[in-house]
């Protein structure tokens, strides 16, 4: 293995605490410095990390640095990459890729022409309970596939989250906050998406902010709370889909995938770990599936290491920006064909990512 690659972060917000708690397991990867609009904040994150707290536009310059580890709000993902990518280093970004199709476009464009990498969360996609689904769909466990439902619904992120208003702004919102999760494994599962259908709608009901210095804080809404789709992948398997913060409590399934023969029941995508069962009609029952892939024990950063790794041996990356931006514009076709009505055709396609064998180490495939 050569040198680690040297990472500079910028946003320190409530993700970055996952982050820097795996980045140390990873031995291809070196913190260098941190950055945030919030200069206190930077500043006390650095004296934990043991690192420095740079201006954003001293860490974008700073010639030590790789790669960008870019964890701000939606809205600046674009604007933080581009200017990385104008310094000369690779970026990974907190997902969504952007806002939009058209401006998240620019950013692989200008990543390609300066022949550097992209990639994107989420990463939870590459731990043990996904690549274990994923391994009993390709080996025929449950037979031919029919279909999946995916469902991920809470109340709202005020009910925990101190500083929740770029939830309900363009780039938040259920679907483009915790869409990418569940759309990121289906397209692993089925690979791309070629047209959607849609439903949404915003609820009428009002949110405040509910702990923190802003407890009591009154919320505007300007995203859909409650969207429902149909996902039509290129392989001929239709996924339905279901994102809502206007449900209290539910006992629908995270992720379940029908086959002739059977049923998967896929790991929490919002996790890396936690176990996929399977049910089959050799063995009518519910079992929980012995590992077969996937990086153990991983966490937040693991998809940036597993990137650091393949620029180093000349490989694709698997948390690729590529794959971001087709999970991207499916999320901005569901909300198109919800609000208009009708079927929408994606232009973007992407290649399943390679799966992941078991046991492997990130920083050593």
């Amino acid at each position: 293995m050569s040198n680690p690659m040297r990472i500079g972060v910028v946003g320190v917000g409530k993700i970055a605490e996952q982050y820097f708690a795996e980045l140390p397991k990873l031995s291809n990867l070196e913190l260098v410095a941190v950055a945030d609009v919030d200069a206190e904040r930077a500043r006390a994150v650095a004296h934990e990390q043991g690192v420095e707290a740079l201006s954003v536009d001293a860490l974008l310059a700073d010639e030590r640095i790789d790669l960008v580890l870019n964890l701000t709000i939606p809205a600046a993902h674009v604007e933080i990459g581009l200017r990385a990518i104008a310094a000369g280093k690779h970026v990974f970004a907190e997902k969504p890729l952007g806002l939009n199709v058209a401006e998240s476009a620019t950013l692989l464009q200008a990543a390609d022409a300066a022949g550097l990498r992209v990639g994107s969360a989420p990463d939870t996609v590459l731990g043990t309970g996904v690549q274990t689904a994923r391994n009993l769909l390709d080996d025929g466990a449950i037979g031919a596939p029919v279909g999946a439902a995916a469902h991920w619904s809470s109340s709202g992120h005020e009910s925990w989250h101190p500083s929740p208003q770029f939830y309900y702004q363009p780039g938040g919102g259920p679907l483009f906050d915790m869409g990418p999760y569940y759309l990121t494994t289906l397209i692993t599962m089925f690979g791309p998406v070629v047209s959607v259908a849609g439903s949404v709608s915003t609820s009428d009901r009002s949110r405040s902010i509910g702990s923190g210095p802003l407890q009591g804080t009154p919320l505007d809404v300007s995203v859909d709370t409650h969207i429902s789709a149909i996902l039509f992948h290129e392989s001929g398997v239709s996924s339905t889909v279901t994102m809502s913060f206007d449900i209290w409590q539910s006992r629908a399934p995270m992720i379940e995938i029908y086959g002739t023969a059977g049923t998967i029941s896929v790991a929490d995508p919002n996790r890396f770990s936690d176990p996929t069962e399977v049910w089959t009609t050799d063995t009518p029952e519910w079992k929980v599936a012995p590992v077969s892939g996937g990086y153990a024990d991983a966490g937040r950063g693991v998809g940036l290491s597993d990137m650091a790794r393949a620029i180093e041996t000349r490989r694709p990356h698997r948390a690729s920006g590529q794959l971001a931006f087709h999970v991207l514009e499916t999320m901005e076709a569901v909300l198109i064909a919800g609000r208009e009505r009708r079927v929408v055709e994606l232009v973007s396609t992407t290649a399943r990512p390679e799966s992941v064998p078991a046991g492997s180490l990130p920083d050593r495939w």
